[in-house]
């Protein structure tokens, strides 16, 4: 069986489950609800954050809070997002519109460790991702088969789907645990109060309380405390 015929019986049996279709909607209004305050304080121009400047997503977070109207622009462009996903005839487009958005947030988060979008945003990223499956369908012209037409069957299953859940409640578990727990030896955290309790469970506190104040106190890039921080501890 070629990828194209297993990927269209796959979006077949998908789109027959009603069960499968509700997460579908769960995953849009939960994709708009995380968008729509975020847009609007942009567009009304207010921070997004109180995060003081010297932490890694507040110094970024301020840069772009002075960039004017492209500051604007990125809140019209979350809250459009939203919005079209609220509806079932333009969910795909907002489902389109909102990927390159969450996508970004995603990696700037795991790149200066910020907490506060840590976990959320790889899940957002996969609840964008099961929204564009779910349009399979309307997708495929784009993408190199030789067959577009696909036959979307009626919601005619209600059987549980046990298994796919159950994938979906340990990917979030293993992905809290391994983002929170394994990822990374030292966080910034939100304050310097907050990353000084993290050295007390540090193999290396004293480290830790110069990377600390290199982050909070004098407002170091994130790269130059980590390296102040991995020489301090004796493995640089």
């Amino acid at each position: 069986m070629n990828v194209e015929i297993y990927l269209d019986r796959l979006h077949a049996r998908i789109r027959s489950n009603r069960w499968m279709y509700y997460f579908c909607i769960f995953c849009r209004f939960s994709l708009a609800a995380g968008f729509l305050p975020a847009g609007y304080v942009k567009i009304i121009g207010e921070r997004f954050t109180n995060l003081s400047n010297n932490q890694p997503m507040g110094h970024y977070l301020e840069a772009l809070h002075h960039t004017g109207f492209y500051y604007t622009f990125i809140g019209v462009a979350q809250m459009l997002a939203a919005l079209l996903l609220l509806f079932r005839r333009t969910a795909l487009l907002g489902a389109v519109l909102y990927f390159p958005v969450i996508l970004n947030i995603c990696l700037l988060s795991i790149a200066v460790r910020f907490e506060g979008s840590l976990i959320t945003s790889p899940l957002m990223v996969l609840a964008n991702l099961y929204i564009l499956c779910w349009h399979y369908d309307r997708i495929k012209p784009v993408l190199p088969f030789k067959q577009w037409g696909i036959i979307v069957p009626q919601l005619n299953n209600k059987q549980f789907p046990t298994l796919f859940f159950s994938g979906v409640l340990a990917t979030v578990i293993v992905l809290t645990i391994v983002l929170t727990q394994f990822t990374y030896d030292i966080k910034p955290r939100n304050t310097h109060t907050e990353c000084r309790l993290q050295c007390k469970r540090n193999k290396y506190p004293n480290a830790c309380e110069v990377f600390c104040d290199d982050i909070h106190l004098d407002g170091k890039p994130l790269e130059q405390a980590l390296e102040r921080y991995h020489k301090a501890s004796g493995r640089n």
